[in-house]
């Protein structure tokens, strides 16, 4: 296991960061519709075919994941739950309120060519999000704390394997709303980008941003 010297104060500046990079990430895809992470993907196609709103829909389907982690980790540990809890409805609601103000903003008048590179650029925004907080580990939204448990204790720290296993049930869920709604919303060019992509991109910003920044309290 790695361990971090860097000080309580950095790793809280990392988070928050992480935080913030994370659902502007996620909301530029949302608000674009040219292609979202296909775990954010996934919620607003259940959003659409049962008409909830995509944070509540967010919400439900953290609470869902917290279940799977407690399984796949062997214990329930309350404090782990009551992080992820936390986590989760900061950042579903954050999504959902940044997504609805960009949907207003200028970069919907746009032309497709620089849209779609804004939407990409929102993947990786994703992807460098993830790395942080993943490394900082003090709380981690669900589905990407099932990423973690999968990349270390499955795969041996290799995150595109662990990211294309993590993915197999949110494209099951996608394809059972397409049954109900007859069509597909949020996934397009961004969303096969990430799925080729955002794993490797992971790893990548793992090795060179915010390169004092290290895994630890890993316990898988």
């Amino acid at each position: 296991m790695k361990t971090n010297t860097i000080s309580n104060l950095e790793l809280a500046i990392y988070f928050g960061l992480s935080i913030i990079i994370n659902s502007f990430g996620n909301a530029l895809t949302v608000a674009l519709n040219l292609g979202s992470p296909l775990w954010t993907a996934t919620c607003v196609n259940v959003s659409q075919a049962i008409h909830w709103s995509l944070g509540n829909i967010m919400v439900i389907w953290g609470a869902l994941l917290i279940v799977i982690n407690t399984i796949l980790i062997r214990k329930i540990d309350l404090k782990r739950i009551s992080k992820s809890a936390i986590f989760m409805v900061l950042f579903s609601y954050l999504v959902s309120w940044l997504s609805s103000i960009l949907k207003h903003s200028l970069i919907m008048t746009m032309n497709l060519p620089v849209r779609i590179l804004v939407d990409l650029f929102g993947i990786c925004l994703v992807s460098l999000g993830v790395s942080m907080y993943q490394r900082v580990n003090w709380m981690l939204h669900p589905a990407d704390d099932l990423m973690q448990i999968i990349r270390f204790k499955f795969f041996n720290g290799n995150s595109t394997k662990a990211m294309f296993a993590v993915y197999l049930p949110a494209i099951i869920i996608v394809a059972v709303t397409f049954l109900i709604n007859h069509r597909i919303i949020a996934i397009n060019i961004g969303t096969i980008f990430g799925l080729l992509f955002q794993g490797p991109l992971i790893g990548i910003c793992d090795q060179i941003c915010f390169k004092r920044l290290k895994h630890h309290n890993l316990n898988y």
